[in-house]
């Protein structure tokens, strides 16, 4: 039977982990899985993780594969390890005829395999690492790799209009084609449980008169949170409420920003939970002020559970929030922005209430179904071609 290999990567642990994690295929890989599997593929993924029972993948069967394949470009040896295991791998699974490779480690590694292998190539960037705002060194680094690298790709996903319109300027492997699509989806029927609001936040020790914001993602420098506390305490909102969901290097020098600015009674760091969809639905406010996302998930179920976004005004999030409709969009920097964003969301109980419901009207159009179909959509269109 013919195989379709999904190729992922993700952060090398810093630290010995106690208690190992339960990887979810569903959250990353469905719509893709769904579209090979519905084409006839017996699927295939690489993932990080040494241990198949603690991999999860609810409705299809999937073979795996620890790949070792991390994000760091510089971890050599690492790569190294990586690029033979898929070697390895290839050549054990000759029924392998379609890699699908992810993330920048993951697109050089899948596409040089494939290269070496003459393997169908498709390749889906979650975010290029150049962008409108993008240091220096990150267009120098990765710009001529991915540009170099289109040449042993026949097709190049994106997933949002950014990445696009730059990603079209790339010549593929074979006159390959360039797509758009709206991310990997977030499952809407998750958001639509009915939860009532007023015991959620009863649950979580939430005040009536509480304005809750929530921010949820791993604190490190990329995600910004200097900006959101920064703004949060210039602000001045007496009765607001901040929840941090994630965990992260930073996690000390932030709470020791919050006690700086002496906002430590209104911030709460919940670390990473495992009720973050419960903890939405019981705020008010999704607070989001990263400087870089290719298309926040996040930020997608934030919506969905129909909360207004005050969010940076930075690639993939411009492509789901509409400015002063769904939310306030700030360049990254801007703490005085944020501030008025903040007060304004904070003073107008029915302006929030208003945003939020055009965000669940927007979200509509990222629904884990409709990325579903746009992934058959191409997949059907690139795979019928043969290599």
């Amino acid at each position: 039977m013919k195989g379709y290999l999904f190729v992922s990567n993700s952060s090398k642990p810093g630290h010995i982990i106690s208690e190992p994690k339960t990887v979810n295929v569903d959250s990353f890989a469905l719509p893709a899985i769904y579209a090979a599997d519905k084409l006839g593929y017996k699927l295939y993924i690489g993932i990080n993780s040494n241990n198949p029972k603690l991999i999860t993948c609810k409705q299809y069967d999937v073979v795996y594969y620890n790949q070792n394949s991390f994000r760091n470009p510089f971890a050599i040896k690492d790569n190294i390890k990586a690029y033979k295991n898929l070697c390895a791998f290839l050549e054990k699974n000759s029924n392998i005829e379609v890699i699908h490779c992810n993330t920048p480690i993951g697109g050089v590694i899948g596409r040089l395999c494939g290269c070496k292998y003459h393997k169908k190539v498709i390749y889906t960037a979650h975010g290029f690492h150049f962008f409108k705002g993008a240091s220096i060194v990150n267009w120098l680094l990765y710009y001529p790799i991915e540009k170099w690298l289109a040449h042993y790709t026949d097709a190049l996903i994106t997933i949002n209009k950014e990445d696009y319109e730059r990603a079209k300027k790339f010549k593929l492997r074979k006159n390959g084609k360039v797509y758009y699509v709206p991310g990997v989806g977030v499952d809407l029927s998750v958001f639509n449980k009915g939860e009532d609001k007023s015991e959620l936040r009863k649950e979580y020790n939430i005040k009536d008169d509480e304005i809750v914001f929530v921010s949820m993602g791993d604190l490190v420098p990329r995600k910004n949170y200097a900006v959101a506390l920064n703004a949060i305490a210039k602000a001045g909102v007496n009765n607001l409420k901040y929840l941090i969901c994630g965990n992260g290097p930073q996690m000390d020098e932030m709470k020791q920003l919050c006690v700086k600015l002496g906002i430590e009674k209104q911030v709460e760091f919940l670390g990473r939970r495992g009720d973050v969809s419960k903890i939405v639905k019981a705020s008010d406010v999704f607070l989001f002020t990263s400087k870089q996302e290719g298309l926040a998930r996040s930020l997608m179920e934030a919506m969905a559970s129909g909360l207004p976004c005050v969010v940076s005004a930075i690639r993939g999030n411009t492509d789901l929030i509409d400015n002063e409709k769904g939310g306030f969009m700030y360049d990254v920097t801007d703490i005085d922005g944020f501030v008025e964003g903040i007060k304004r969301i904070c003073g107008d109980s029915e302006l929030r209430q208003k945003m939020g419901n055009y965000n669940l009207l927007k979200i509509k159009n990222f629904d884990i179904n409709a990325s579903k179909a746009a992934f058959y959509t191409v997949f059907k269109q690139e795979l019928i071609k043969g290599i």
